[in-house]
């Protein structure tokens, strides 16, 4: 390992993850020419469309270019991130393709690491989106729902030592407002992290529902945290790609979520451009 690999190692405790994020802000401003960005997009199982309908792709840049990136591990994502033109308002999108998920074993700091390099790139907000299963059987396949909050079955914090981070309104209600304004049929909800990547159980969904949650998945809410953090407004935005283990008889595919994506691929990247270009 090089000198430079050396200081961008995410696993290694002596490293600083914010100097790492850092370097990343850094690289990303030299490939796309601008000094900063306004707003980031992380596109979860079922997003990877949204990015081209919210403006012109300006400059893309392959994650393994960036410190502390690596290539995408799930099908359904994109190795890159993108700069993208917020319409004709001269403001720019950081949309991430892909995302670290926990279950990859590479520890909390680089999962997170996508949401404090779009902090340290500028951008005072971050849309972080996800493919879930619903427990509301009213939600079919293709329902976007905002995260209205999360409870993180985890067991772990992105941040690190005595930081004390205040969560009561980490869902930004602001932009949940927003993009009811542009989509009045959107409805709310508590999403519940499992660490994954095994599916939850029939019982395991039965506890995040006596638990108060509506949406389950494997992502977001350490995201979300790290955000806050970072001092970004977050929205948070699920799209129901199945109904949760129990909810429905049908066994759960990783397919059956890619298919429910490409389903609601244009309202769903409708629903963010619009929401972007409002922020």
């Amino acid at each position: 390992m090089t000198d430079t690999a050396a200081a961008h190692d995410l696993s290694d405790p002596a490293t600083d993850p914010f100097e790492v994020a850092r370097a990343a802000a850094a690289v990303i401003a030299e490939r796309t020419g601008v000094e900063r960005h306004d707003v980031a997009l992380v596109l979860g199982s079922g997003w990877g469309q949204a990015g081209d309908l919210i403006g012109e792709t300006l400059a893309t840049i392959e994650n393994t270019d960036v410190p502390g990136f690596g290539r995408a591990a799930v099908a359904g994502h994109s190795g890159s991130m993108r700069s993208v033109a917020i319409g004709d308002t001269g403001r720019r999108a950081l949309v991430y393709g892909t995302r670290t998920h926990f279950y990859e074993g590479r520890g909390v700091r680089a999962v997170v690491h996508g949401v404090r390099t779009a902090a340290a790139a500028g951008c005072s907000t971050i849309v972080i989106t996800n493919g879930c299963g619903g427990l509301n059987p009213d939600w079919a396949p293709g329902t976007p729902v905002l995260i209205s909050d999360h409870i993180n079955l985890t067991a772990h914090s992105p941040i690190e030592g005595a930081n004390f981070v205040d969560l009561t309104d980490l869902y930004s209600p602001r932009l949940r407002a927003l993009a009811q304004e542009v989509d009045p049929t959107l409805d709310e909800g508590v999403y519940v992290q499992f660490r994954g990547p095994h599916y939850e159980t029939p019982a395991e969904v039965r506890m995040a529902k006596v638990l108060g949650g509506d949406l389950v998945g494997m992502s977001t809410s350490l995201e979300a945290i790290a955000a806050r953090q970072s001092g970004l407004e977050v929205l948070g935005v699920s799209l129901v790609t199945n109904a949760a283990a129990g909810i429905s008889p049908d066994p759960l595919s990783h397919e059956e979520v890619l298919e429910a994506g490409r389903a609601a691929a244009e309202r769903c990247g409708r629903l963010l451009a619009d929401v972007v270009g409002r922020i």
